[in-house]
């Protein structure tokens, strides 16, 4: 907890100093813990930490007491979403350092709308992140005020990012040709999904990746791969192709760095899915198949946090403090990914209602993972 703590110390203040009754770490300590407490309610946030505030005071004084919710929402709305990130940043690199995390990581980038975060006049939030697969944790976020702008917000969010050597991951809406450019400029590769709002490309390589030929060679050179999954009872096949036969493909030098082209088959429940990619790996049909998978992962993300954590019930209309409490539950999801409790294999959910059982006995052993 005490390095927790540390972390925070890194998040500015810009309050007033002589008006300042509750530090920014004292309030953040509280939203965390009551976060990774099942707690989701402003308000419930406050009685949480009234009934534990002598847990509290171990690790910061609160010589003033808890703060009413409303101060806790203001604190949040005036800190940067910066500092936010870097703290989380911070704790990242402490979990890389212990669990040696693999260099070349699959870094999945989409977009999420807080819908909670709406008004009749005002657009909500929509947040783009950057998922590290590998180590299950944000590497940073930018906000917009609708999925239409992600184009334009991607390319900022990479400029930001430490990802040299990755494999970057991103569904069709950010198939652009300048993402393509910048994700190259910045020293990694790319897989990204091709549907119909690239309609030529779309045709292109649909056309080639379903012809019976072509896919004869590329089973015979050995960059196909097939792999079965029970899902409830249920088998999931899919059925992974790439190529670098891609010298007929028009306008191949538009995109920087292409190299292959790639089609996944999956097949469940009597349905037959196709999806096509573009990429700048040459073929390795295994980390092919391992980025296309791994973009999973930023989607479950956000399944967690709508589900689990329950954000879009969060109607915080402060834009600033809604996207500081979403960093707080990506970072709270991180943690709780890690922790091994008591029995394998349990939720997100069931290792949050264990916590709020006994908050005192859980929390510095989660926040020291």
């Amino acid at each position: 907890m005490e390095e927790f703590i540390k972390w925070l110390e890194c998040i500015e203040d810009n309050r007033q100093q002589s008006k300042i009754r509750y530090t920014v770490q004292e309030v953040v300590l509280i939203l965390f813990c009551s976060t990774l407490s099942r707690v989701e309610d402003w308000e419930d946030r406050e009685v949480w930490a009234e009934y534990h505030l002598e847990y509290l005071r171990q690790y910061l004084p609160y010589e003033n007491g808890v703060p009413s919710h409303d101060t806790m929402q203001r604190v949040m709305g005036m800190i940067s979403t910066e500092y936010f990130q870097q703290a989380y940043n911070k704790w990242i690199e402490a979990f890389e350092k212990g669990e040696g995390i693999n260099l070349r990581k699959i870094v999945c980038i989409d977009g999420k709308t807080m819908r909670g975060n709406s008004q009749k006049d005002r657009k909500p939030n929509h947040i783009v992140t950057a998922w590290c697969k590998d180590g299950g944790y944000s590497l940073g976020q930018k906000i917009v005020d609708e999925k239409s702008n992600e184009i334009t917000a991607i390319p900022q969010l990479l400029d930001v990012l430490n990802i040299k050597g990755s494999i970057i991951t991103i569904d069709a809406m950010g198939t652009q040709t300048a993402i393509a450019e910048k994700i190259r400029e910045k020293r990694c590769h790319y897989v990204l999904a091709v549907k119909e709002n690239q309609k030529s490309l779309y045709e292109d390589v649909s056309l080639y990746l379903n012809d019976e030929k072509h896919i004869e060679k590329i089973i015979k050179k050995g960059n196909y791969l097939k792999t079965i999954d029970k899902n409830h009872g249920m088998a999931e096949v899919r059925e992974y192709y790439q190529t670098t036969s891609i010298s007929w493909l028009n306008g191949k030098e538009k995109w920087k760095g292409i190299k292959s082209i790639g089609m996944v088959v999956r097949k469940f429940n009597g349905v037959t899915e196709r999806r096509y990619y573009i990429s700048s790996l040459p073929c390795n049909i295994d980390e092919f198949s391992k980025a296309v998978r791994g973009h999973w992962s930023v989607e479950s993300m956000h399944w967690q946090l709508d589900v689990t954590f329950r954000e879009d019930a969060d109607h915080t209309l402060d834009k600033t403090a809604a996207a500081n409490m979403n960093i707080i539950r990506k970072w709270s999801l991180s943690m709780l990914k890690h922790v091994p409790f008591y029995k394998p294999n349990l939720s997100i959910r069931k290792k949050m209602f264990i916590i709020s059982l006994d908050p005192a006995k859980h929390l510095d052993y989660v926040m020291s993972l």
